[in-house]
């Protein structure tokens, strides 16, 4: 019996590839020709791995009747599904687990490009034809010749072209396999999206041109001298005209330098000019040690505010375009971030020009993980097998070569949860010994054999206060090291909480060097009836439905309430204040930079209006600095309202990545509390036929129930406890105590019923007893509504009892009404403008606001809780105004509750004939069980006695 051997069996193979050129550093131009070959291709689609043979790769083979698809792209996303669907999980392969086998239903795209040399393109020298990135295995074609093939999608490879170009007709042939044992190196968290995603690209090489360099530039914090030294694999000269630099390359020169940092991106231009090419350099003197057992740059230890970023647009996938990269980075560091981890795998190499010249830290990250091998206990994990050695350190090279000139990349990541094995002490190895100016991170390896620093996920307050205090024990080379969470606060829905309690603990422990959010957006792909579709809506054999949508903006990269909350959280210049004492404590919480950039400015507000502002004088504060600055006296006629001091820090003068003015941070505190609502009991209950009046109220003769408030009728209205789970409400699979949606539904507290036990006419008042519990259940809470007016305004007491074991919180405490469609506009003085939750509320200005009943609403991609403010005084709503004692949390909505929690996109919501109306004592907090801890004590809305009241009165 023989085996049998087929022309792809190179698909199967754990090689990376053959033909490539070894990797190099990427520079974005020279003087060297170069053409773009990105535009329309032709593609067929297989649906099996070897269902066409390559004659389609030879010269004249006519392709006029297949289909076009832009490259950069990916065919799942093009042809309106006439190519295949995309394919979303977290960490199950989508194919059956028999590494390196993949199976034969492997769909094929045999990609076409014909083109024609530029007229003024050199005869002499060599070319390379470059591919940035194509998911997940190529071969690759030139006029008829085979010239390789290649695996590592997210990874640049090149091949040399130029014995075989002509001046026209060129026929570049591409054949992609979306599986392949690449695949198995790739199991990241996001959709399978196979193509040829990102540019290809034709380059000469002129004779004596450039090959690999390497920018070495350092930086003494000490004498503030740089030393830059370039070597190149071709010898040149480098010219920095800016330092007066001109020397040869391998030659190192010391000058005095301005550091580049995140907050003060200094680049330099250069030159390297080889015999024959000239490649600009765009030079960032630096140096990153680990000393002292801190992560330090230039001298000083820093603190990441960081991000994980997916490369993502919902309608082209992974095919960003430098404008969408560009809009990444700017919406970074307009939101206080100030890094970025690059989850998981390399990025586009312009996204690391930005980050260079706007000024942001990045761990690099390289494409590899194995997650899936999970499910069999990490058996047969390839990161542990010899014989997958070659691809992992093709894969860090090529990730290291690419992007060593960078100055923001400051650390390299061997991959993610890849479990641990032979084959990551190979990569750390190599990258140890080829660069030595970065330290190397991967969470897995919580040992720290490989790693220069202590890495986590998700691990709780607790845990993370235990290391900040060096108590979590572990190997003696792990306790000398710098503590990272690499991703935290899953960003989830609604969320994430409990951001404001993990960065106290990062600004109080020295060891504890930051942490990175996941994620930075939401993975929605436009769809025309869901209007973004998750896992799931593409009919995915296995899928993880909204587990892609997890990130700091929504798909169009508008921020997420999240995004708002974090720039508040992670903001560069604390201001705390002393109302009475008429005083401003300011911190500057950046690591090099002083305050000078910032301007501030003072605001004093009376019940949420401003009635006087001015600038605000504060020295330039060094780097950790505070000082304390004298408010000038506040304006007389406060007027026995509340009054509060409001003070803001925003960028003096315009900057590469926001205007002047742009905000930047603020604090409030009060002066005089607010006086609560009192209401005077003078009238009494009526009663007539089938109707009682109280004041300016009418209600239910037999049930109690409120009717109307003046001429505004009211509808239902009686206390709630749902809220619609959000998807930290819903945890993961694999948390048990911190799953309340799953506990929540077990006890019934979506489906409460309400029996009333009796009706009661005082002299003052109005009383109903009622008790709302859950069938199948003997817990409950006695609830008893008083009502009483003063003639103009209607006060309800609500006095709420526990009754049983109640081993759950709440998810709400409050009341539910409804008013008629017609009410929209909505004004109230609190918590604003966006929403705030109990922790998620930092970010929460107490101030008026006003919005439309729609404009409250936030669009999670799956519909659930959201759109509540906090700290509501009042507020005013379809001809009501609402008193709160003490305040309260303020939703409305043009759906119950009900409807929302049973939807599944936001295109399921349809406006109904009422406005629903939550006035809530309390809410559940947030925090982030989707995928991390969740909701710490504090914010845990336990079922215990409570009484709070609300002030109606119908606006004149």
């Amino acid at each position: 019996m023989t085996s049998r051997t087929t022309a792809i069996d190179y698909v199967e193979d754990v090689s990376p590839g053959s033909g490539a050129l070894p990797p190099r550093a990427w520079y974005p131009s020279s003087d060297a020709k170069s053409l773009s070959l990105n535009g329309s291709w032709r593609l067929r689609v297989s649906p099996t791995i070897d269902a066409e043979d390559d004659s389609f790769a030879e010269p004249g083979f006519d392709a006029d009747g297949w289909p076009e698809v832009t490259v950069p792209g990916h065919w799942v996303l093009q042809g309106d599904g006439a190519f295949g669907l995309p394919i979303y999980t977290n960490h199950l392969y989508p194919f059956p687990v028999d590494p390196p086998h993949v199976p034969t239903e492997n769909p094929t795209g045999d990609h076409l490009r014909v083109f024609d040399l530029p007229a003024d393109w050199p005869a002499d020298g060599g070319a390379v034809i470059r591919f940035d990135g194509v998911e997940s295995c190529a071969r690759v074609w030139l006029n008829g010749t085979d010239i390789g093939e290649f695996k590592g999608s997210r990874l640049p490879h090149e091949f040399a072209v130029g014995h075989l170009l002509k001046p026209s007709g060129n026929v570049l042939a591409v054949r992609v396999h979306q599986w392949s044992a690449g695949s198995y190196l790739e199991d990241q968290d996001q959709w399978w999206l196979p193509g040829i995603f990102r540019d290809v690209t034709l380059l000469h090489r002129p004779a004596g041109s450039a090959l690999d360099f390497f920018v070495h530039a350092s930086y003494d914090h000490v004498t503030g001298e740089g030393t830059l030294r370039v070597d190149s694999d071709v010898d040149g000269r480098v010219t920095v005209p800016a330092l007066d630099i001109d020397v040869a390359t391998g030659e190192p020169v010391t000058v005095p330098v301005q550091a580049w940092t995140a907050e003060t991106p200094k680049l330099y231009d250069g030159v390297l000019a080889t015999e024959g090419e000239r490649v600009p350099l765009r030079i960032g003197f630096r140096t990153v040690v680990l000393e002292d057992g801190l992560i330090k740059v230039n001298g000083k230890a820093v603190l990441f505010k960081g991000v994980n970023r997916h490369e993502w647009h919902p309608d082209k996938g992974r095919a960003l375009d430098l404008e969408t990269m560009r809009e990444d980075v700017l919406l970074m560091k307009r939101h206080n971030v100030n890094a970025v981890r690059t989850s998981h795998y390399p990025p586009h190499p312009a996204f690391l020009d930005l980050c260079d010249e706007y000024g942001l830290w990045v761990i690099d990250e390289c494409d590899l993980e194995t997650h899936g091998f999970t499910e069999q206990a990490w058996r047969d994990n390839p990161v542990d097998d010899d014989r997958w050695t070659p691809a992992l350190l093709d894969r860090a090279a090529r990730m290291v070569e690419r992007d060593k000139n960078h100055p923001s990349v400051v650390i390299w990541s061997l991959g993610n949860e890849a479990g641990t094995g032979r084959g990551l002490t190979a990569m750390a190895e190599w990258i140890h010994g080829r660069d030595s100016s970065r330290l190397v991170h991967y969470e897995g390896d919580w040992n720290c054999r490989d790693t220069d620093m202590y890495s986590r996920m998700y691990a709780s307050h607790a845990e993370v206060e235990q290391i900040g205090q060096e108590l979590d024990g572990g190997t003696h080379k792990r306790r000398g090291l710098p503590f990272i969470l690499c991703e935290y606060a899953h960003a989830m829905g609604n969320g994430p909480g409990g951001l404001a309690d993990y960065q106290r603990l990062f600004e109080t422990y020295e060891r504890l060097q930051g942490a990175f959010v996941w994620e930075w957006i939401d993975h929605g792909i436009a769809h025309p009836e869901l209007g973004y579709a998750y896992g799931g809506d593409f009919g995915e054999e296995l899928h993880d439905g909204n587990f892609v949508c997890d990130g700091l903006l929504f798909p169009d990269r508008t921020p997420s309430p999240g995004l708002v909350e974090f720039k508040k959280v992670v903001e560069p210049v604390g201001i705390e204040g002393d109302g009475s004492a008429g005083t401003v404590r300011v911190t500057n919480k950046q690591d090099f930079a002083d305050l000078s950039a910032f301007a501030f400015e003072w605001s004093y507000q009376v019940d949420g209006e401003t009635v006087e502002s001015g600038s605000l004088s504060v020295p330039a504060l060094a780097p950790g600095e505070s000082g304390e600055v004298k408010l000038p006296e506040p304006p007389a006629g406060g007027g026995g309202g509340e009054t509060q001091w409001t003070v803001r820090a925003s960028l003096a003068a315009g900057t590469a990545w926001a205007p002047k003015g742009h905000p930047v941070a603020w604090g409030q505190f009060a002066v005089a509390a607010r006086p609560l609502p009192r209401v005077a009991a003078t009238d009494g209950p009526v009663l007539g036929e089938r109707v009682i009046t109280l004041g300016p109220a009418s209600f239910d003769a037999r049930t109690g129930a409120l009717r109307t408030v003046g001429g505004v009728a009211v509808n239902r209205l009686r206390l709630d406890v749902w809220r619609a789970t959000t998807d930290n409400d819903e945890g993961a699979e694999w948390q048990t105590d911190t799953r309340y949606a799953e506990l929540w539904r077990k006890y019934g507290l979506h489906r409460m019923r309400h029996r009333l036990d009796g009706v009661e006419l005082g002299d003052d008042a109005l009383t109903v007893r009622t008790r709302v519990a859950p069938a199948a259940w003997e817990f409950g809470l006695a609830t008893v509504y008083r009502w009483t007016s003063d003639g103009n305004r209607l006060k309800l007491t609500v006095s709420v009892s526990p009754e049983g074991e109640w081993t759950v919180p709440l998810p709400r405490l409050g009341v539910r009404f409804g008013l008629d469609a017609s009410a929209d506009r909505v004004r109230w003085f609190g918590g604003g403008p966006g929403e705030g939750y109990a922790d998620t509320k930092s970010a929460s200005q107490l101030g008026r606001w006003e919005s439309t009943v729609d404009g409250l609403q936030t669009p999670y991609l799956r519909p659930q809780e959201n759109g509540a403010r906090a700290d509501v005084r009042w507020a005013e709503i379809g001809g009501l105004r609402i008193e709160g004692d003490p305040e309260f949390s303020f939703s409305a909505r043009r759906w119950t509750t009900e409807q929302l929690d049973a939807a599944s996109h936001r295109t399921d919501l349809t406006p109904g004939d009422t406005v629903w109306v939550n006035l809530d004592h309390g809410l559940h907090g947030i925090g982030t069980g989707s995928c991390g801890p969740g909701v710490l004590p504090q914010y845990s809305l336990r079922a215990e006695p409570a009484e709070f009241s609300f002030v109606f009165s119908e606006i004149s």
